[in-house]
């Protein structure tokens, strides 16, 4: 399945009551296998799941961990970009040069790649080791 017909039938199914902003995304992990979310909205909005994270989140539980390419689609009158969570989220899970191309129903799209969409990604490596507190790894 390519990733436009991925995407746009998984958007089918967001839930966005609160909104109505229906998001799909699907993505390609480097394995070849083809992986799709939609976003989950609640009376919480913080709590809610975007569709990219919902695409990587199945790319995981499929057994895939690097994403080759993504796609993410929406009912805009121009390409809207994934929010800061998920391209952090991205940059965790492709290189900087992966393609993301950001497209709306009506066709127009727009390219680019994970290292545009965040040019100064946190990267796990920059935390250092954290040592756990004492009383906390008791209680465990």
């Amino acid at each position: 399945m390519d990733l436009m017909t991925a995407a746009r039938k998984v958007r089918d199914h967001a839930y966005a009551p609160y909104s109505g902003f229906k998001v799909g995304a699907s993505l390609r992990s480097r394995d070849g296998q083809v992986f799709a979310g939609c976003n989950v909205e609640n009376a919480a909005y913080p709590e809610g799941t975007c569709a990219e994270a919902g695409a990587i989140g199945a790319m995981i539980a499929g057994g895939a961990t690097e994403i080759a390419e993504m796609l993410i689609i929406a009912d805009c009158p121009r390409p809207v970009p994934p929010c800061g969570g998920c391209r952090q989220k991205l940059s965790e899970f492709a290189g900087p040069d992966v393609v993301v191309t950001l497209a709306t129903l009506s066709g127009e799209t727009q390219v680019t790649t994970v290292g545009a969409l965040l040019p100064g990604a946190f990267q796990t490596g920059d935390m250092g080791a954290v040592p756990v507190p004492v009383a906390v790894a008791a209680q465990d």
